[in-house]
């Protein structure tokens, strides 16, 4: 790969994590409109590495191209919200019923701790971050890559949902609230019993986002 090359895949790169932080913080809005003229001012690149950004965030889920409209925030209907809820129950419950006995505590242990870190810097980026990390390292215990890929790209799509609503919850919930969450489903998997740890995950409060 040229050096030409290496610094366009890097601006590619520059633009991706911009434009995600963004959408999964919720700074912009499901459906916003995202105006090329205005992006390459404020991320000081060019169209093309713009355009290859935004192809690599619709192929996430994150971004919709309207026809003769460009490009925008993506949505989520009722029913896409549910469904995708519905797909991410049924794959915690087979990485759950699939979990060897006595896994590897490391790094969901390393999870919990970013997500008190970051409940006490109130960074509620990293914080929405932490906890989609916390329960892919859930699912990853199972060993199954391509089931721990596929969840993490189905949390990505309710995260682009909960960004909003996370927002809200802020100005009511106590900060510790979901510290807490996360610490009880962490015991659950370190007891090991498959019946605490689903009942923990059910427990867990992400459907109160579906109101």
């Amino acid at each position: 790969m040229s050096d030409g090359e290496l610094e366009t895949y890097s601006l590619v790169e520059l633009a991706v994590d911009r434009l995600r932080r963004d959408i999964l913080s919720g700074r912009t809005d499901p459906g916003e409109r995202l105006v090329e003229e205005q992006l390459t001012r404020r991320l000081g690149i060019s169209r093309a590495p713009l355009r290859e950004a935004m192809r690599l965030l619709a192929e996430q889920g994150l971004i919709e191209h309207i026809p003769r409209r460009g490009a925008r925030v993506a949505t989520l209907s009722d029913d896409d919200v549910r469904e995708l809820y519905e797909v991410r129950d049924v794959l915690e419950r087979h990485a759950v019923t699939s979990t060897p006995a006595a896994p590897d505590l490391t790094r969901l242990r390393a999870a919990l701790d970013t997500i008190r870190t970051a409940t006490a810097t109130d960074d509620r980026l990293e914080l929405a971050n932490a906890h989609r990390r916390f329960h892919v390292e859930v699912v990853a215990l199972s060993g199954n890559r391509q089931l721990t890929a596929l969840y993490e790209s189905i949390l990505v799509r309710i995260q682009l949902f909960m960004a909003v609503n996370m927002r809200r919850e802020a100005e009511t919930a106590r900060a510790v609230d979901g510290v807490l969450r996360h610490e009880r489903l962490f015991t659950a998997v370190e007891t090991g019993a498959t019946a605490e740890i689903l009942e923990a995950l059910g427990a867990h409060g992400a459907r109160t986002y579906l109101t």
